[in-house]
């Protein structure tokens, strides 16, 4: 069994995340739920220039309080500072906050994978916290599946769902090998299905 085994997407727009650490990757971390249009707040005693403060709602240069995890939904602690890191780790755990702690597996309760992405497509890759350079070789590999024809494959079969769901259907009873193998050919052995 994984210890991090159910693997999800999240909607973020405008949802109250806290980032612990203004660093290299506390940065990393904050360009991430930027992107994905979270409203990041930034607490740390230090503000690295790697830090690109547009992508930050709140900016406080000072130590972590547990006030700080008031209004959030979603906690990364990346100070650099394992005692610190573990602390906000309880801290947010306690209040019932989903928390990763950068390279702490054991103070996460959700971990980030190495993540791909070309327009609609997203490749995750995970190893439950093991090895994050593996995880990044895996995905840099996967990644190479992400062309601009798989792209425009994503748009069509979009369209064609919605034409199914449209008239009451389901699109989990469709065969889209058909479509899909052209572009995307399946192992040896199997076909895309559903």
């Amino acid at each position: 069994m994984t210890t991090f085994g159910y693997p999800v997407f999240l909607r973020l727009e405008q949802v109250p995340v806290l980032v612990v650490g203004a660093g290299a990757v506390a940065a990393r971390k904050v360009a991430g739920l930027a992107t994905a249009g979270a409203a990041v707040r930034v607490v740390a005693r230090q503000i690295g220039a790697e830090l690109d403060r547009g992508q930050v709602d709140e900016l406080h240069q000072r130590p972590y309080e547990p006030g700080d995890l008031d209004g959030v939904r979603l906690v990364v602690t990346a100070t650099g500072d394992p005692a610190v890191d573990a602390a906000v780790a309880a801290d947010a755990t306690a209040a019932g906050i989903w928390v990763n702690a950068a390279d702490q597996p054991a103070d996460c309760t959700f971990i980030l994978p190495a993540v791909a992405r070309n327009g609609p497509l997203t490749i995750a890759v995970s190893t439950d916290g093991a090895s994050p350079a593996l995880a990044r070789r895996v995905r840099d590999r996967a990644a190479e599946l992400l062309t601009d024809d798989v792209v425009a494959l994503a748009g069509d079969l979009a369209v064609r769902r919605a034409a199914v769901q449209a008239v009451g259907g389901s699109t989990e009873d469709v065969d889209w090998s058909e479509l899909i193998d052209p572009v995307v050919p399946p192992p040896d052995g199997l076909h895309s299905g559903a």
